[in-house]
């Protein structure tokens, strides 16, 4: 299970919509001053993200919370979000070629690009489908494991809602 702290923002029947902070590792890298994806980091902060949680252990508004998602999931979703879309790209860019090369013989480049586009277009389009049927299941939902101890807690930057006084 992948956890991050996060604070409940509001309550919709047994989902909690939850708000928790972006990180970048470049906070914990020694040479963070001289690169340029620090310098980028810096430039672009910490940005808060909200999310549905499933609810399960009662918690209420402002309360912070740890939440958590299963890594096979994750794994599953990251192959649907970056492999199957390029995979169609690149199956769809070896058939335009051939088929390109047989009918315009060396002058298949243009067929070659624009049956690449087709297949990217048709990945983002299966992955538009896969990703809402898995929300209609509810399979891949992020859920709420449990209260932060106040000892623990951790400062949310740039959300006033999280720095407010319980």
């Amino acid at each position: 299970m992948i956890e991050e702290q996060a604070r409940v923002v509001a309550i919709d029947g047994g989902y909690a919509l939850v708000e928790t902070q972006r990180k970048s590792t470049c906070e914990s890298c020694s040479v963070k001053k001289g690169c340029g994806t620090g310098a980028v980091s810096k430039v672009f902060g910490r940005t808060a993200v909200q999310l549905k949680a499933v609810n399960r252990t009662n918690a209420r508004v402002n309360e912070q919370v740890v939440i958590g998602i299963d890594e096979a999931w994750l794994l599953k979703g990251s192959f649907a979000a970056y492999v199957v879309p390029l995979m169609l790209m690149l199956i769809c860019a070896g058939i335009g070629e051939m088929i390109g090369a047989r009918l315009w013989g060396g002058e298949s480049e243009g067929v070659t690009i624009l049956a690449a586009l087709l297949g990217l277009a048709a990945g983002f389009i299966w992955l538009r489908r896969y990703t809402e049927n898995l929300r209609q299941q509810n399979v891949c939902q992020p859920e709420i494991l449990r209260s932060v101890p106040n000892e623990t807690r951790i400062e949310f930057k740039n959300s006033p809602a999280f720095n407010r006084q319980e």
